[in-house]
């Protein structure tokens, strides 16, 4: 996604100039950009002149839409995969407010980072700075 962001200049991107690159196996990218293209985060056009391109601009993506589709859940335990928590040992569960807190953490952290930033590198400043 970065690489089709930085490399965007109105015209389909081919997966082989992907790779080169970024030394990324064919293969591999062809089953992502898949799942991308399926969820429409990105255009793809098949022939000579296809390739990829990203369906909106750089900062309409938030890394948690693309890593929820690329890697599925982020949730830190199975049972709070889904937005109705139905494991049987919730209501005594003594670590389940940890979870829950850590839960919200990774969801909100990856929400306030797009794809812009990484690719203007602000998020290094900005965005990997953690206070405790």
């Amino acid at each position: 996604m970065i690489d089709l962001a930085q490399h965007d200049n109105g015209s389909f991107v081919a997966l082989k100039d992907v790779s080169a690159r970024q030394n990324i196996s064919i293969k591999y990218l062809e089953q992502i950009t898949s799942l991308l293209s399926k969820f429409g985060l990105l255009l793809s056009v098949r022939g000579p002149q296809g390739g990829y391109k990203l369906a909106k601009r750089p900062e309409e993506y938030t890394i948690g839409e693309i890593l929820r589709i690329t890697e599925g859940s982020l949730a830190p335990v199975s049972c709070l995969e889904t937005p109705a928590n139905t494991c049987a040992r919730k209501d005594y569960c003594k670590t389940l407010k940890l979870w829950e807190g850590l839960n919200k953490v990774i969801t909100e952290y990856l929400a306030s980072i797009t794809l812009d930033d990484l690719v203007h590198e602000n998020a290094e400043t900005e965005y990997f700075t953690y206070m405790i």
